[in-house]
């Protein structure tokens, strides 16, 4: 691929591989939108729903890194990344709409430089990449009450996403009057967790209005036949389910995709545990290697710290590191190698006692 053609789907998806595991949905259909993005082409806005710890901020930050470490395709888009509360704080003062600009503003003066002209500032800014986290929190009620911020927040957004007009107020720096921007070009994606969301869609096919739509099947396990209820949200979420959550009908509307992310498996978590450099166990081979100390965990070890992960009711890849603190703490409190070569070695045993209760 030369330096002015765009990158395909699939070439950007198996870049973005590289950083997020797992998501292959989520992946590919930001693959999608950013090939049609940085190709200059209308596409449709993304909304990420998934468990805390599954990997929405992970794909964001994969996605700024592709661009960043690719100056040419950085500079056909640029990227901001904001959370849902930030944006409700600033409409409750009516300037919601203003802030998103102003941070895309600013993001291009940074990658342009100083000296760039407003004009070529605006027009990059309105095409940028806008990264909407926790949206979740600007639902429009809470409990039944009305949720004023939230709304508020929904609203601007959703003046940003479909508006060709809205007014602006340019920061002192680059004159400070007012302009009308067209904002139609800006591609947002929103994530959030929807705590909640998973519960009310169970209850609604189990105990609420469609009772008995979700059949239970049959499963043999250790030779004993039983019948279980297998309940994946992807496959019965409604957009209805969406508005009773605070989402309004006319926000969502804007949204081509809404994405699952799916809950992470073990083997999944494994890779995490061992090659994402953030987690938990690369963390403390740091430590030790700064004590003259290589620590070496067993398979069975591993696999034992990702399935205990596993069972912490979608929490995720963040559930890792509250295991794995668990067994390391002690050694970490008093290192002492136990293995050939100042080596700290970690077998099965030593996980079992250290998560064992009490």
């Amino acid at each position: 691929m030369s330096e002015n053609s765009t990158p395909s789907p699939k070439e950007i998806a198996d870049q973005l591989k590289k950083r997020v595991i797992g998501q292959t949905e989520a992946l590919q259909e930001m693959s999608i939108a950013l090939s049609k993005k940085l190709a200059g082409l209308s596409v449709g806005n993304l909304l990420m729903i998934g468990s805390s710890g599954t990997g929405k901020t992970t794909v964001m930050r994969a996605v700024e890194g592709y661009l960043a470490a690719r100056p040419h395709l950085a500079l056909r888009s640029t990227v901001v990344r904001m959370h849902a509360n930030v944006l409700g704080e600033e409409a409750v003062k009516g300037h919601s709409g203003e802030a998103v600009l102003r941070r895309l503003l600013d993001r291009a003066r940074e990658q342009l430089g100083p000296e760039t002209g407003v004009e070529t500032l605006l027009s990059q800014a309105q095409n940028g990449i806008v990264f909407v986290d926790e949206v979740d929190k600007i639902r429009s009620h809470i409990s039944g009450e009305p949720h004023t911020t939230g709304i508020r927040a929904q609203e601007a957004l959703l003046t940003l996403i479909e508006n060709e007009a809205v007014p602006f107020t340019l920061p002192a720096w680059a004159g400070g009057k007012m302009l009308t921007v067209d904002s139609s070009g800006i591609l947002f994606v929103c994530g959030g967790a929807f705590e909640g969301l998973y519960d009310s869609v169970f209850d609604r096919v189990t105990v609420g209005k469609d009772r008995g739509a979700l059949k239970p099947v049959t499963t043999v396990e250790d030779g004993m036949v039983t019948e279980k209820l297998v309940f994946q949200l992807r496959d019965w979420l409604k957009s209805e389910d969406l508005f009773d959550y605070g989402m309004s009908p006319q926000f969502l509307s804007r949204f081509d995709a809404v994405v699952l992310l799916a809950d992470l498996t073990v083997d999944e978590l494994i890779r995490i545990f061992l090659e994402t450099p953030d987690s938990g166990y690369q963390q403390a081979r740091s430590f030790f290697e700064s004590r003259g100390m290589h620590l070496v965990l067993s398979p069975d070890a591993v696999r034992r710290v990702a399935t205990e992960a596993a069972r912490e009711n979608r929490l995720g890849a963040r559930a890792l590191k509250e295991v794995f603190r668990r067994v390391i703490r002690h050694f970490e409190f008093d290192p002492k190698p136990n293995g050939p070569d100042g080596s700290l070695l970690l077998d099965l045993q030593e996980v079992e006692e250290a998560l064992r209760p009490g």
